[in-house]
C-alpha cells in the first residue's frame, strides 16, 4: 500500500509529530510505501524523517493547489493520511481528489480558531462548537503572529468553517480519546465516520523498575506555552515543603515568563530548566524520576506526556482537563486533580515524594494499564482501516474480515 502523509511540518516538534514518526516507522515494517506532503520545516529531526519517508515534499507557497493535484496524478497512491495542515487550497485539493483521505485529528485547530479551546484571559476551557460566538465575544479572530513585525494576525472563521466542511467529507475521521470524538460531534460530524485510537505510547518494553531512585525529582516534559500551565505548576511547586528538584524539558513561548515565575517564587535553586530534549534521549531522567507532573489547563486531546511517563514506571500527578482522565484513574496510576486547583496538586504531589512505598505502588500500576497502548496493536486497528477503505473503493465492499465500524483503540 502506498501512503501519502500529509503534516504541518517535517520533522520532530510536539506529541503529534512523535506519534507520525511512530507510525510511519510501524507501517514502513509492513511494507508499506511512504511518502511526506509538509509545508515547513523544524530545524528538529529531519533527517531521521527524510530517511522515513521514501520522498518528502513540500508545498510551495505559489499554487498549492496545482502543486498537489500534480503530485497526486504522478504518485501512484492508494491512500491520503492528512494530519495537521493550514493550506485550505492544499487540503481541497487532496478531498477533491479521487484518492480516499483519512484525517487524524491532533488538537482542536479543526474546530477551534484559537487552536487551544479555552479562554486566554480566564484559560477557562471552553465547551462550545464552532459558531459565531467565536467571533464575538470571544474575538478569537484576533490571533497572535509568531516571530519579529505586527504581533496580531487576521483569523478567518468563514475559513475555519470552510476546512471543517471539506473535513467532513473525509471517508474517515481519526481521534485520539472520546473527549476528541464528542468535540467533533457537538461541531456537526457523523459519530459512525470517528474512529478512536490511541496515540502509540513507545514501541520497545521498559523493564525499569518504578520510581527505582531515592531522588526525589519531579520531571516535566512537554511545551512551555501558557496553556500547558507551567506558570500553575510553579506556584504549586512554590508551595512543597518537603525536599525536591524538579526538572522542566521543553520550550515555548511562555518560557521566558516562567523563569522570571520561577527566580520570583524563589525556586530557581530548585527547579531547572533544561530546554527540549529528543524523546530518544529522555531515559535517564525517567530512570531517576519519583513523580511525573502535568499542568496542563487547556483541554489536551490525549495528553502523550503522562502515558509515555508511565510506560517507565512513573505516577502522574495531573489537572482534570479534556482526555487526560481517559488515562490517568485517580489513586490508581497517579492522582487526577480538580482543574486548576494549585493547592490540591501540590499536596498530591507532596504526598508521593513523603510515601515512596506508595509512588512505587501507583507507578507499577501505571506500567501495567499503559501496556493496553501496545504499538503493533495500535498500528493494526490503523492498519485494518486503511486496508478497509481502501479494498472499498477498489471493489465497492469491505474486506470480509473488517471490523465493526468506530471500533476503540484503549
Amino acid at each position: 500500500m502506498k501512503i501519502l502523509f500529509v503534516h504541518q511540518t517535517l520533522g520532530q516538534f510536539g506529541g503529534a509529530e512523535t506519534n507520525i514518526q511512530l507510525v510511519a516507522e510501524l507501517l514502513g515494517r509492513r511494507g508499506c510505501d511512504l511518502d511526506l506532503l509538509y509545508d515547513r520545516g523544524t530545524g528538529r529531526n529531519e533527517a531521521v524523517w527524510q530517511k522515513l519517508f521514501g520522498g518528502t515534499f513540500r508545498i510551495p507557497d505559489a499554487h498549492p493547489d496545482r502543486f498537489v493535484r500534480e503530485l497526486l496524478g504522478n504518485g501512484g497512491y492508494d491512500l491520503i493520511y492528512l494530519h495537521n495542515l493550514g493550506d485550505l487550497e492544499a487540503i481541497e485539493a487532496l478531498v477533491e481528489s479521487n484518492l480516499p483521505v483519512v484525517r487524524m485529528v491532533h488538537d482542536h485547530s479543526l474546530y477551534c480558531m484559537r487552536s487551544y479551546k479555552y479562554n486566554y484571559l480566564t484559560r477557562k476551557i471552553c465547551t462550545r462548537p464552532a459558531s459565531g460566538y467565536c467571533v464575538v465575544p470571544c474575538l478569537a479572530s484576533i490571533g497572535r503572529r509568531p516571530g519579529a513585525g505586527f504581533p496580531l494576525r487576521w483569523v478567518s472563521y468563514r475559513r475555519k468553517r470552510k476546512e471543517i466542511e471539506l473535513s467532513k467529507r473525509c471517508r474517515q475521521l481519526v481521534v485520539y480519546s472520546e473527549y476528541q470524538k464528542n468535540e467533533l460531534v457537538r461541531n456537526g460530524f457523523e459519530p459512525a465516520n470517528i474512529e478512536i485510537c490511541a496515540p502509540i505510547v513507545g514501541v520497545t518494553q521498559v523493564a525499569l523498575p518504578a520510581v527505582s531512585g531515592e531522588r526525589n525529582l519531579l520531571l516535566y516534559v512537554g511545551q512551555i506555552i501558557r496553556g500547558k500551565g507551567v506558570d500553575r505548576l510553579l506556584s504549586a511547586l512554590a508551595r512543597i515543603r518537603t525536599d525536591f528538584e524538579c526538572v522542566i524539558l521543553g520550550d515555548g513561548n511562555h518560557r521566558p515568563a516562567c523563569e522570571r515565575l520561577c527566580r520570583e517564587l524563589g525556586l530557581d535553586k530548585r527547579v531547572t530548566f533544561g530546554g527540549y530534549w529528543p524523546p530518544s534521549e529522555l531515559e535517564s531522567y525517567y530512570r531517576e524520576s519519583s513523580v511525573f507532573v502535568m499542568s496542563s489547563l487547556w483541554p489536551e486531546p490525549f495528553g502523550m506526556a503522562g502515558p509515555e511517563a508511565m510506560r517507565h514506571g512513573i505516577p502522574v500527578v495531573a489537572f482534570d482537563a479534556g482526555g487526560i482522565r481517559e488515562w490517568l484513574i485517580d489513586g490508581e496510576n497517579g492522582y487526577l486533580v480538580p482543574w486548576n486547583d494549585v493547592e490540591r496538586f501540590a499536596s498530591r504531589v507532596e504526598e508521593l515524594l513523603r510515601d515512596k512505598p506508595r509512588a512505587r505502588q501507583l507507578g507499577r500500576r501505571a506500567q501495567e494499564r499503559i501496556r493496553r497502548y501496545d504499538a503493533e496493536g495500535q498500528v493494526e486497528i490503523l492498519w485494518r482501516l486503511f486496508e478497509r477503505i481502501v479494498h472499498r473503493d477498489s471493489s465497492g465492499t469491505p474486506p470480509r474480515d473488517a471490523p465493526q465500524e468506530n471500533a476503540v483503540c484503549l
